[in-house]
């Protein structure tokens, strides 16, 4: 199988994201290891892990990435929302440990009006604690760019640079590439020429090699809206081309790529996406 893929449910079963992964056409998939919407989620336990690592091995998958739960936010002040996110993101990382996953994606935070220097640093202070306090997790946090709505931190590579060079772990951490958000934050992938210097400006920040995973979404809203809205493979704003582009790249042959696309009724636009993102590979 290819490297391309979609974050697809674990409804029913963390189990059963392999069987929905395999029956969308995924070589690669990416999971929430609990509900998205609630603070606390469920242990794994050593059977429902095995099961889990079992499927897996059956499968054919080449990777699996978990994502965080959005409500985690590590950039915020001292108080209620930064103990939540402190112990929801310390159960994230055992979780994955359990399951034998080995990169988590997950969103910087937002500031919340302390200005992102502040933000920043907490995210650094926040990680230096959760590495140290998980060690039985030895795998990688994927920072993911973002759009730049509101507060947030991410939208710039450089907050992803400060982020690294700030924490105790800098060897814990990649990249993780998202086409909307980071048309939305500014950067002008959608032709040639912005592809290049996006890449080359990511590449002087942080070093090509940190990319270690794409989310492939196109944007509902044009170039520095600044605006999350994510569209069915060139039926957005950025169109075919920087898909196109990125699977051509000889950089990212080796990357993971996922689709966080809508997902139609019952889930049948994931396999169209995957379609249409394959039939734009050269050679």
């Amino acid at each position: 199988m290819d490297l391309l893929g979609a974050h697809v449910s674990i409804a029913g079963g963390i189990h059963n994201a392999v069987d929905r992964g395999v029956s969308s056409g995924c070589g690669v998939i990416q999971i929430f290891t609990q509900n998205s919407n609630q603070w606390k989620g469920k242990a794994v336990s050593a059977a429902d892990a095995q099961l889990f690592r079992d499927k897996l091995a059956a499968s054919g998958l080449s990777h699996v990435v978990s994502h965080d739960i959005y409500l985690i936010n590590l950039a915020a002040a001292p108080g209620e929302v930064k103990d939540k996110s402190l112990i929801a993101f310390k159960e994230e990382m055992q979780r994955c440990a359990a399951l034998g996953i080995d990169k988590i994606v997950m969103h910087p935070g937002s500031h919340t009006g302390d200005g992102e220097e502040t933000g920043i640093r907490r995210i650094c202070e926040a990680f230096d604690q959760l590495f140290a306090e998980v060690p039985e997790f030895t795998g990688k946090v994927l920072l993911e760019n973002t759009a730049g709505q509101g507060t947030n931190l991410g939208y710039r590579f450089d907050h992803l640079k400060s982020i690294m060079e700030g924490s105790s772990y800098p060897t814990r951490f990649g990249v993780c590439f998202d086409t909307c958000h980071a048309f939305a934050s500014g950067y002008p992938i959608a032709e040639r020429d912005g592809y290049r210097r996006t890449f080359d400006e990511f590449d002087g920040a942080l070093g090509i090699d940190k990319l270690m995973a794409f989310h492939l979404n196109d944007s509902k809203k044009g170039l520095g809206c600044k605006v999350d809205r994510h569209e069915h493979i060139g039926a957005g704003a950025l169109g075919l081309e920087p898909f196109r582009f990125i699977l051509n790249d000889p950089h990212f042959k080796l990357v993971p790529k996922f689709i966080e696309t809508p997902k139609g009724d019952a889930d049948e636009m994931d396999a169209v996406n995957l379609k249409l993102l394959r039939s734009l590979v050269e050679g």
